[in-house]
């Protein structure tokens, strides 16, 4: 399906762009939320007649979400969550979550304007994206911490609070599992080899057998 673009959208085009979807992402995103318009002959006139305003009132929100990206420099939310000793969340932190703590720092955004992949499921500091507009994003650090002392440790050293025995444990792990992988390897190795020299004593009769044959012709 072709749309016409009414503002950015990442890995698709800048406003007035006509770009070819999938029919599932323009009905269930772009379309409701605004973001294009089917791509027909009237709708593109229409475009054209009132582009100037469009691109007017785009630079003025992108203009006021710059004001509030600098006001946002440097923000930190705190997630309180409950956690193991090696920092393992028993739970969760989600887009919704780093919304509403941005909107209680005084700043309304809604769960879409997070980027977020996947939730937050350990203790640490971590950097998301919060877009403000198509063109204007700023990073928020997200704090997950056990408590709101601990998350004070956490911001003023930069590290996660978790258990100095699990950090020692966890490196280990990774060279006992290359010492395994490289067992596995000579093991399959040596018995390539074998069965290579086992086919080949197997060969070998018959190949002088074959050479008496023609000595004798």
């Amino acid at each position: 399906m072709e749309v016409i673009l009414l503002e950015r959208v990442e890995k698709l085009g800048q406003m007035g762009d006509v770009v070819s979807v999938k029919p599932g992402f323009a009905r269930n995103y772009l379309l409701p939320q605004k973001k294009a318009l089917r791509a027909t002959e009237a709708n593109k006139t229409a475009f054209d007649a009132q582009k100037a305003q469009l691109e007017a009132e785009n630079l003025k929100r992108k203009s006021e979400a710059e004001d509030v990206a600098a006001k946002m420099a440097d923000l930190k939310v705190t997630m309180i969550r409950q956690a193991g000793e090696a920092g393992q969340l028993y739970g969760s932190v989600n887009a919704r979550d780093i919304a509403n703590g941005v909107t209680d720092a005084g700043f309304t955004v809604s769960r879409s304007q997070v980027s977020l992949a996947s939730p937050i499921k350990t203790l640490g500091l971590f950097p998301v994206a919060v877009a403000l507009h198509p063109e204007v994003a700023i990073d928020v650090t997200v704090n997950v911490a056990r408590s709101s002392e601990e998350a004070k440790i956490q911001a003023e050293t930069g590290t996660a609070l978790i258990s100095k025995d699990e950090e020692e444990e966890a490196p280990e792990a990774v060279p006992a599992a290359e010492e395994i992988f490289e067992e596995e390897v000579l093991a399959e190795q040596a018995a390539e080899e074998e069965a290579e020299e086992a086919t080949e004593a197997e060969e070998a009769p018959a190949e002088e057998a074959a050479e008496e044959e023609e000595t004798k012709e």
